[in-house]
């Protein structure tokens, strides 16, 4: 079924406020280069962690989640009806953003973004998962790809059945931007946060 004028807009919209490379720009503006030369070259938190300045990365971590909020935010507002469609839209211009031939970031942050206005106690839940695996095991990737996946299990537990194949569509795709690091994970080569690399 052919999606609706108001929800291609939406869409649109949407996937370029996903686009926006906030990693990249706030490194660049701060002197320390391009972010998609260090490390994993991702333009997310984790990454610009890497270039040695949390504030950087809180500040990514901060507008890769705002804009995903924005995004649906706008679109409960101006269309209420494609609100799943606007939530997609945001989280694929994050993940492919057209401005840098299609490789961004992978979605941590932006997806929990997208749950605040969307399932407010899913986006706590999220949270709770991300920070706190994260604290425990120190491994960014572990911590996000449970994160995501704890998304759709909410939308079972909160009686939001309508939620789930979008939430679960999204986790796959953020799991599936991770898979290089689950293949790390595998050979017990993924690093730890705040440890260094054998």
């Amino acid at each position: 079924m052919p999606m609706s004028g108001p929800a291609i807009l939406a869409f649109l919209i949407s996937y370029l406020l996903g686009s926006i490379p906030f990693g990249l720009i706030l490194t660049r503006l701060s002197g320390k280069g391009d972010i998609r030369d260090i490390g994993s070259g991702s333009i997310g938190a984790t990454n610009v962690l890497r270039t040695g300045s949390k504030g950087l990365a809180a500040a990514t971590l901060l507008f890769d989640a705002a804009k995903g909020a924005v995004a649906v935010l706008l679109a409960q507002r101006l269309w209420p009806d494609a609100v799943p469609v606007a939530a997609a839209g945001a989280l694929i211009g994050h993940l492919y953003p057209v401005w840098l031939r299609f490789k961004g970031g992978k979605g941590v942050a932006t997806l929990l973004g997208i749950l605040v206005p969307l399932l407010p106690m899913a986006a706590l839940v999220y949270a709770v998962v991300w920070i706190g695996l994260f604290l425990v095991v120190r491994i960014s990737s572990v911590a996000g790809m449970t994160a995501a996946a704890s998304a759709p299990v909410s939308a079972v537990v909160l009686n939001q059945p309508a939620l789930f194949p979008l939430l679960l569509g999204f986790a796959v795709l953020v799991i599936w931007k991770h898979r290089a690091n689950v293949g790390r994970l595998i050979a017990g080569s993924e690093p730890r946060v705040g440890r260094a690399k054998a």
